[in-house]
């Protein structure tokens, strides 16, 4: 499992991320506060409050390949 803070500013940034996020089989969560949603569904990301970083939680042992897909969005 992996985490990391994520930035999603615009709705063309969400798409881009959940397009990325599709690719991949394994479980990937985006939480904010108390709320945990899907990182595959655009519906719950925007349920969402994206004016603060979210935190990104991917459930695989190899996560590599989706990280440095959606390393534009990883902020420190």
């Amino acid at each position: 499992m992996k985490k990391a803070k994520i930035k999603l500013s615009t709705i063309e940034d969400v798409r881009d991320f959940v397009n990325a996020a599709s690719k991949y089989t394994y479980e990937i969560d985006l939480s904010s506060g108390r709320y945990i949603v899907d990182a595959k569904s655009i519906m719950g990301i925007f349920s969402l409050d994206l004016m603060n970083p979210i935190e990104l939680t991917v459930h695989s042992d190899e996560p590599e390949g989706f990280l440095n897909e959606i390393k534009k969005f990883i902020v420190e």
